[in-house]
């Protein structure tokens, strides 16, 4: 087998690994490096294959922590890695693609080595690895520099530094992921991690003053979406004076490890898993932005700079000077990363990162809520709650905080009833030819509402379903009569519940059960309070604006009369008694057998009719987000698991992942 090496179950068997792990020391000018770094490899991209490829690596790479004390031959690898890192750039600009080509190869070995190292030992642990020196004659003395720091600083150079052409597209996905690798202590720790070697690494010492330069590369690599290359671009042709500096792939020297790695995997079908995960730095480079912004503050409230970083940048067109006081400002080109938000919704790290933006960066909030195509924004997300069924509990969350943001602005409540939509295909239960954004994110929030009341019973849901309608009902303009009629039958399952609930606690006789049903009376109660406040503030600020509504609040009449005079409805219920007697009586005077256009004709003159002082005043209902005290318990779980499951190439095994249980999401 030996250099011919091609499938990855023949690992164990490959004399040039048997050399790296073994029991003899390599010095770092031995002739030995380039053949091992000498193969012709395509990271694999699936989860599948991944796994393969972690279970041949491990039993080796737990030969090589037995063997490295008395070699430092893992030391020496990461040397070669940061000598050929120093030429990179040049070699970029010079399309020197034999270079780039083994600096890769170098550094997907150790990032390899590395996932396995993370699980099998501590930080403290993991640096000795760094530390064991070999005793070689010509081998090169590191002298104090601690190699792990150099090995973290060398990667965020590396992608900030680098530019994303086809021959340098695998470099810097393997520069992210191993990025994302060191960082993967915190999934086998069920606490969150608040310090820490490389934790240190990255908050202070050198990578500090590239906090900026980061963030803004991987904010552009998800705005670029690259695809990546095919494979063809890693393949080298012979040279024409017989193998030059590529060793001739024909002569079996550069099959160091894998003759040929197709893409995803040996075996698989070419492409396919370029199919499915056809955008792997993008998603990786988002995946690494949320784990670093996400990261907690350091000891004695020191901030966390990547976080910094994601709050305060600001748009490439804007001219104004930046605040000396801001750390980690830079500028990126707003519409850019508009369209990328709006175009990526499908994954939970899209929307997390869209959440992230609109709660914390303020310039940017700004620009999204002043744009004037905010459909493109908030249809994918309507789109997100509307397949409730098949998403996370986490990526619905999201999703309904980040319209519960959107409609604390009164200019976005205003603007989303002037946008008409035609033929909404996705939405099944009702054809809706013609709709305004308004109405259509209404409909949909009132069918989350209801879907939770039959499945989840979630009261965060309700709770965040009903502020994000409340927020908007002073604004709610020429509603569909769709989504007035949802309105109210949205109130006569409410109300029909209650009844059940009422029902049911009079009729218990234990005392355990009566005390449940009126924990769950108190709860629906509560709903129906807002619901009928929701109403009411349409009816007092817009009711000449929303004919339908008041249409189909006569329509059900009846269902509001048991509420007349409930104690906890009994002064929001005036208004609505005021409404329905004032029209009821319009109806009653223009005589019987009414056709529908006739009765709509009799509520557009009533409502420009009736005075306003008829009806009491309340105070307007607004609710804002507010993270809970400690964000970190929900979102570093939250954005590992993202990394767990959506981490192109990374294969995890539950066992030993303390973070998060298997099914939470």
């Amino acid at each position: 087998m030996g250099a011919n090496t091609s499938q990855v179950s023949d690992l164990s068997e490959n004399q040039s690994l048997r050399t790296l792990i073994g029991t003899e020391s390599i010095s770092d000018n031995d002739p030995f490096w380039n053949q091992l770094i000498s193969f012709t490899f395509i990271s694999p991209t699936s989860s599948g294959n991944s796994k393969l490829l972690e279970e041949a690596v491990i039993p080796l790479a737990k030969i090589l922590i037995e063997n490295n004390p008395r070699t430092g031959n893992f030391g020496a690898l990461v040397r070669i890695f940061l000598g050929r890192t120093k030429e990179l750039k040049i070699s970029t600009e010079c399309q020197d693609q034999l270079f780039i080509w083994q600096a890769h190869n170098t550094l997907f070995m150790i990032r390899c080595l590395l996932k396995v190292f993370i699980r099998e030992m501590t930080e403290e642990e993991l640096h000795l690895q760094f530390s064991y020196q070999e005793r070689v004659p010509g081998s090169c003395d590191t002298g104090s520099e601690v190699l792990l720091e150099e090995l973290m600083c060398n990667l965020v150079h590396l992608v900030v530094e680098v530019p994303l052409l086809d021959i340098t597209y695998s470099i810097l996905f393997e520069a992210v992921t191993t990025m994302l690798v060191l960082l993967s202590y915190q999934l086998f720790h069920k606490e969150i991690l608040r310090d820490g070697l490389i934790y240190q690494y990255l908050m202070k010492g050198r990578c500090l003053s590239l906090t900026s330069q980061l963030v803004k590369t991987l904010l552009y690599n998800f705005i670029r979406q690259e695809k990546c290359p095919p494979p063809a671009t890693h393949i080298f042709e012979q040279q024409s004076d017989g193998g030059g500096l590529l060793y001739g792939l024909a002569s079996g020297v550069a099959s160091g490890l894998w003759s040929v790695f197709a893409l995803g995997g040996a075996g698989s079908k070419p492409g396919l898993d370029q199919e499915q995960n056809p955008l792997p730095l993008s998603n990786q480079s988002l995946l690494l932005l949320l784990v670093l912004a996400n990261l907690t503050d350091g000891p004695n409230n020191c901030p966390n700079p990547y976080r910094q970083a994601v709050t305060c940048f600001k748009n490439t067109q804007d001219t104004s000077s930046i605040p000396t006081e801001q750390h980690h400002m830079f500028q990126i080109n707003f519409n850019s990363l508009y369209t990328a938000l709006c175009e990526q919704q499908r994954s939970d790290q899209a929307t997390l990162i869209l959440y992230t933006l609109l709660h914390q960066n303020t310039n940017m909030r700004t620009y999204m809520l002043s744009r004037t195509d905010m459909e493109n924004l908030v249809m994918p997300i309507l789109k997100i709650l509307y397949h409730v069924e098949d998403r996370n509990s986490h990526h619905v969350y999201m999703a309904l905080i980040i319209l519960l943001i959107l409609t604390e602005e009164d200019t976005f409540n205003r603007s989303i009833h002037e946008v008409v939509l035609k033929n909404i295909t996705w939405y099944s239960e009702r054809s809706l030819t013609e709709i305004s954004l308004g109405s259509l994110l209404i409909l949909v929030v009132i069918r989350t509402i209801q879907f939770n009341m039959t499945r989840t019973r979630d009261k965060y849901l309700h709770t965040n379903c009903l502020a994000a309608l409340a927020n908007m009902s002073a604004q709610f303009r020429c509603l569909h009569q769709y989504a007035a009629q949802r309105i109210i039958s949205l109130f006569a399952l409410l109300s029909k519940k209650h009844n059940k609930i009422l029902e049911q606690a009079t009729q218990s006789v234990r005392g355990l059960r009566r005390a449940d049903y009126a924990q769950d009376l108190n709860v629906i109660e509560e709903v129906i309070r807002m619901m009928l406040e929701i109403i009411n503030s349409c009816l007092s600020n817009s009711l000449h604006h929303n004919p339908n509504l008041v249409y189909a609040l006569l329509y059900k009449r009846e269902l509001f009369e048991q509420f007349r005079t409930h104690p906890s409805f009994q002064d929001i219920m005036q208004n609505l008694e005021t409404v329905i007697g004032f029209f009821s009586q319009r109806l009653e005077a223009a005589g019987t057998d009414l056709s529908v256009e006739r009765v709509q004709e009799v509520i557009m003159k009533g409502a420009q009719a009736l005075p306003k002082d008829r009806l009491k005043k309340f105070p307007e209902l607004k609710f804002r987000y507010v993270e809970e005290d400690q964000p970190e318990d929900f979102f570093i779980p939250y954005v590992w698991s993202l990394v767990f499951n959506s981490g192109v190439g990374l294969n995890w095994s539950p066992t030993g992942i303390e973070l998060f249980s298997m099914d939470s999401g």
